[in-house]
């Protein structure tokens, strides 16, 4: 209710105005016409929109008015004006019904999101703002604003073999994907420091989800498998080396021009490696200072305008603000979406954005 308020402020002034309307209505028209059942109905209204007590203090308004119309039309006495009188009460006991259930539903929701948004902050954790010369960013958008946590997945760490970034999407729903995704990142993380190169680093990833898939057997997770994009930084930050395994590809912007790092011959998402025993090789890429690498989901490239049409990153344009940095690229990013979609999304969208300084 106090987001409906808040959004749309002229809502909490809306039983009243029925209620008035209706007063005026019955003063127009001959005694025969009422119209009780508006003033009942502005009642209801107000027991959706209201606080308890503005619930309260709209009925017991309601009742007088209702009464003292009554008195006008000299239907006081009658059974008609007592039982229009009785419909106003019984219309504000069920307005105060429905909002204690709403305010109940509306308590439990928000310890539920509540919930949800440690859960994220545990899975998903927002990555270090600085790493060596590398500027970071991240951010994750659920397509349902009630959601905190999904499938989508992203990692950095600073490793003796360069900086290596995770992006991924599991390919699944409710707790198993936030499952995997917490072991997705768990093993990214501790993988990263020990394997030396990131196709052996791929390897291990998908070794690891296998075995959390045969200890934790569930009927949801048959066909779960998980698309990802393994990157390296060298030290220096002067090479990108990059291991797509079904996942879209990231984007280098450079002088205010987006390109799509395409890969070679990208490989299966993890999960499905075993259908082939042949291994997917790197592609590198030559980096300078100032350039912003993009890590996105598929929440972003399959992200339809009205007419169906999908969006394509590449047209990003970066407002030059003299400090270009990776947060202002998603703010620009996610600008250019919702501008794009013109409305609600169907999918999540995380992404990530590195600038090198």
């Amino acid at each position: 209710m106090d987001r409906l308020t808040a959004r749309w402020p002229y809502v909490r002034w809306l039983p009243v105005g029925l209620i008035v309307a209706a007063t005026a209505a019955d003063s127009a028209t001959p005694p025969e016409y009422t119209s009780v059942p508006l003033v009942a109905s502005a009642c209801v209204l107000a027991g959706a929109t209201l606080t308890f007590r503005g619930t309260a203090w709209t009925g017991v308004f309601a009742l007088v008015v209702t009464l003292l119309a009554n008195w006008h039309l000299g239907l006081l006495s009658s059974a008609t004006g007592w039982g229009e009188a009785l419909n106003v009460v019984l219309a504000t006991a069920i307005a105060l019904d429905v909002n204690r259930m709403l305010d109940r539903h509306g308590r439990r929701l928000a310890t539920a999101r509540s919930v949800a948004g440690v859960m994220q902050g545990a899975v998903l954790p927002s990555p270090p703002a600085r790493i060596g010369s590398l500027l970071v960013a991240a951010r994750y958008e659920a397509a349902d604003a009630e959601a905190r946590i999904g499938g989508d997945a992203y990692a950095i760490q600073d490793t003796p073999h360069g900086i290596r970034v995770l992006m991924g999407d599991v390919r699944g729903k409710g707790v198993g994907a936030v499952s995997t995704t917490a072991t997705l990142i768990g093993a990214f993380r501790e993988a990263a420091h020990h394997v030396p190169g990131i196709g052996d680093l791929a390897d291990r990833l998908e070794q690891s989800l296998e075995r959390d898939r045969a200890q934790n057997p569930h009927s949801d997770r048959d066909e779960e498998f998980t698309t990802a994009l393994i990157a390296e930084i060298d030290q220096q930050g002067h090479t990108l080396r990059i291991l797509n395994r079904g996942h879209p590809a990231p984007y280098l912007i450079r002088d205010g021009r987006t390109t799509e790092l395409t890969a070679t011959a990208p490989g299966l998402p993890l999960g499905m490696g075993g259908l082939t025993d042949q291994p997917t090789a790197p592609d590198s890429f030559t980096l300078a200072s100032g350039d912003t690498l993009l890590f996105v989901t598929d929440g972003v490239t399959e992200a339809r305008d009205p007419g169906g049409a999908f969006y394509d990153p590449v047209g990003l344009t970066v407002p030059d603000s003299g400090t270009d940095t990776p947060a202002a690229t998603l703010d620009a990013l996610a600008d250019d979406i919702h501008h794009w979609t013109g409305g609600p999304r169907d999918d999540d969208m995380a992404t990530l954005a590195i600038t090198l300084t």
